[in-house]
């Protein structure tokens, strides 16, 4: 290294680096195994709804783990067999109420932040549904990377049966991209509950599984992404959204300076030496 080199990386340990598993959430349990985190939202009792304290808290841990070298995969789920019923009526819509509209924007601004680093953060995030999958909560499904669910999960984003616009928090961008226009218009303005099969079919959901071995799949999943070249996983989720604004030349070109990038790391050599070897590539991320 040169003496610039030398200096940079210290700094870069210092101000960037997050290291992550050994964090203690505030609202909900968080717990880190093979760099692979579970998040779970922890109120069985009222179905896990998200306060003002949870959003702030669960915006903050993803822009946070954009700069976690030590979490490289992630599973948001719920306990006792739903995963979140959204917003807590008398802890969020009660207060909603009385606000005036500054007070109102902000709020709507942080809870679209959370979408906004979920989806900037590198890790592919896996969500694992079961029950009640409501309001925020569908959200929070919604802009995950990954869904896997039970037959059993009722997922609605209900808005409008509280008197209030369908585009909440990206729904109305993200959504359609998902599962078609006509599919989200359907759910956007009846707020009616999809199922789980029915999520499925339209590819709201990527597959279904018993509920006594959702939380081991999705983990399961996560650990198999975490496994694989990480540094890469975290350009494609990039590219996957950044792409959204693009043209296809400008995609074809974007895509073309990541990959190159992606060909720098050590990782893209340790591939090719393996296929020589004929072994398993070993990835660590680099």
């Amino acid at each position: 290294m040169n003496d610039a080199t030398d200096r940079l990386d210290p700094a870069l340990a210092a101000g960037n680096r997050r290291p992550l598993a050994g964090y203690r959430a505030t609202h909900f349990q968080w717990q880190v195994q093979d760099k692979v985190a579970t998040v779970t939202l922890n109120r069985p009792e009222r179905k896990n709804p998200l306060t003002f304290d949870s959003y702030a808290e669960l915006r903050d841990l993803f822009g946070g783990l954009k700069y976690a070298d030590d979490v490289t995969a992630v599973v948001i789920t719920g306990a006792g067999g739903n995963f979140c019923s959204g917003g807590d009526v008398h802890e969020i819509i009660g207060p909603l109420v009385r606000l005036k509209a500054p007070e109102l924007l902000m709020f709507t601004r942080m809870t679209g932040e959370l979408v906004k680093t979920m989806r900037a953060c590198p890790q592919p995030i896996v969500a694992a549904v079961d029950g009640v999958c409501a309001g925020a909560g569908a959200i929070m499904a919604m802009a995950s990377d990954i869904r896997l669910a039970t037959a059993r999960s009722k997922t609605a984003f209900l808005f409008n049966r509280v008197g209030l616009a369908g585009c909440d928090m990206g729904a109305c961008a993200i959504l359609p991209r998902l599962i078609g226009h006509g599919r989200a218009s359907e759910l956007l303005y009846s707020g009616r509950a999809l199922g789980g099969e029915e999520g499925e079919r339209w590819g709201f959901f990527n597959r279904l599984c018993p509920p006594e071995a959702l939380l081991e799949q999705a983990q399961a999943m996560a650990r198999e992404f975490a496994q694989g070249p990480t540094f890469a996983n975290g350009i494609t989720k990039t590219m996957l959204h950044q792409e959204w604004a693009m043209t296809i030349e400008q995609a074809i070109e974007s895509e073309a300076q990541a990959q190159a990038i992606c060909m720098m790391t050590e990782d893209f050599a340790r591939a090719y030496h393996a296929f020589v070897a004929k072994e398993k590539p070993r990835f660590a991320g680099n």
